[in-house]
């Protein structure tokens, strides 16, 4: 970690967070990402490590409410007297991976934890945000400092949009910014990486008009930048 962390720093990097909520049981068995709830000590050492590599850089960790259980005071408690930049809860526990919905209440319990324990360390609340105005209710509602966006991107690729108002947009618009997907992962990743990866994006765009099914159900059986940017064509003139 204290190796990882002196590469990061050399690199140029602003800041390093430390990924303590990752929920795949793979990771957690080896004490990794959420496997590291609990594990007070072993999360110290981690913390500790990265702190030694990254010199001045600013240090945070992203984590969650708990393992199977919400331990909201003992774990965040614990990490904020770890002297942390920012630290970035996830509302669920990690058995809950991404199912049911995120516990906002913890969230600001934790910011009200933060104001005694460690006033310095900003909170970052994540989890079911889907637009902008959702976000600023939740900072102003839950008190915290700034909001992580996940897979909310998923429901709303506009989501960045600072605007409160929700507005409807077209299937060119859709459609456009999907081209403009796939032609920045040609041109960073076409010679690389299998273009199979683009597939899980398709539900971001085309959806919510007449015909999307078929046209995702069609780009998915696509297989290179070109068919796929070939067939968005020939449904536009359609």
């Amino acid at each position: 970690m204290k190796a990882a962390a002196e590469t990061v720093r050399e690199l140029g990097f602003d800041g390093i967070d430390i990924n303590m909520g990752c929920p795949v049981p793979a990771v957690m068995k080896r004490n990794a990402g959420a496997g590291t709830i609990g594990h007070y000590e072993l999360a110290a050492s981690f913390i500790s490590a990265v702190k030694h590599g990254a010199g001045d850089m600013p240090v945070s960790v992203k984590t969650r409410l708990g393992h199977d259980k919400i331990i909201t005071d003992e774990w965040i408690g614990f990490l904020l007297d770890q002297q942390l930049a920012a630290l970035t809860i996830h509302g669920r526990v990690a058995t809950q991976m991404s199912k049911g919905e995120a516990n906002w209440e913890e969230i600001g319990r934790a910011a009200r934890l933060r104001d005694t324990r460690a006033p310095d360390t900003l909170i970052i609340g994540n989890g079911d945000i889907k637009s902008y105005a959702h976000a600023v209710d939740a900072h102003k509602t839950y008190g915290v400092d700034g909001i992580m966006i996940g897979r909310g991107i998923f429901h709303n690729p506009w989501i960045f949009e600072k605007s409160t108002t929700p507005r409807t947009h077209t299937k060119q618009e859709y459609m456009d910014i999907l081209v403009k997907h796939l032609t920045l992962y040609e041109e960073t990743w076409g010679r690389t990486k299998n273009f199979e990866m683009m597939k899980k994006f398709f539900k971001m765009y085309v959806r919510d008009f007449e015909g999307a099914n078929e046209l995702r159900q069609a780009l998915m059986e696509r297989r290179k930048f070109a068919d796929m940017i070939a067939l968005i064509e020939a449904d536009q003139n359609t």
